[in-house]
């Protein structure tokens, strides 16, 4: 039977034998939803890059505290840090690809509003949504095995995220780049992947990332939907030079 993996928040890392008391969303999980009773067993982490062996000491629907047996170092991070910015896409689709690329290896994302996002968000909705989010990345460390919590950052708009870009290798999506995706020769320790919306990057989007360094690669002869898109460049990335095999 496989262990249920639970997140927790810690403002420093745990030691063997302390008690943990289980904030209310994963008491709730385990309590109600797992009902796991005192004496099994779970696997806690609090994004600090370990894993931490628990036992449950005093169980109920609402309470849940565990005490913590062994801690073991997790080696599931890939070795290219990859930055995803992802045009916001509608309904579910944003949510898709957030919790598919968490498990194939993303360690930032940026929510960008672009000319052809078509998602009116701001204020307090706003800041629903990127917790929202969050939970979402959360979950899908949970369920594949993760330490490492990325990072939802703040949506912010194109032009504004041009003026704050991360070091490294700057790749955009295009399908009608001269290069594909497979040719790159560089090695990246960190890679910031650029995916637009639905509607695709606007002619002056397109210029301005090239004007930044961004590099136009293709996928293939087909034009892919942004969510298919958005994983299937995470997937070659990470067969080419992270931990895909």
């Amino acid at each position: 039977m496989r262990i249920p993996r639970i997140y927790q928040t810690a403002s420093s890392p745990w030691s063997i034998g302390e008690m943990i008391e289980l904030e209310a969303d994963a008491a709730n999980h385990v309590g109600r939803v797992l009902r796991m009773n005192t004496g099994q067993q779970l696997e806690l982490f609090n994004g600090d890059g370990s894993n931490y062996a628990a036992t449950i000491i005093e169980s109920s629907k609402r309470s849940v505290t565990v005490q913590v047996e062994h801690i073991e170092a997790n080696a599931s991070e890939s070795a290219v840090h990859i930055h995803l910015a992802q045009g916001i896409s509608r309904g579910d689709r944003m949510d898709f690809v957030l919790q598919k690329s968490v498990e194939l290896g993303v360690a930032e994302i940026t929510p960008l509003f672009t000319e052809r996002c078509g998602v009116k968000l701001s204020g307090e909705r706003l800041l629903k949504k990127q917790q929202q989010w969050q939970k979402i990345v959360i979950a899908a460390c949970e369920q594949s095995g993760r330490s490492k919590v990325p990072t939802v950052h703040t949506p912010v708009s194109f032009n504004q995220w041009l003026t704050q870009l991360p070091e490294g290798l700057r790749l955009t999506l295009d399908p009608y780049a001269e290069k594909p995706l497979r040719d790159l020769a560089e090695y990246p320790e960190k890679l910031t992947l650029f995916i637009g919306p639905e509607g695709g990057l606007s002619d002056h989007e397109v210029t301005s990332a090239s004007e930044h360094g961004f590099l136009p690669v293709r996928l293939g002869p087909r034009i892919l939907r942004t969510e298919t898109a958005a994983l299937t460049a995470l997937s070659i990335i990470q067969y080419q030079f992270g931990d895909l095999a």
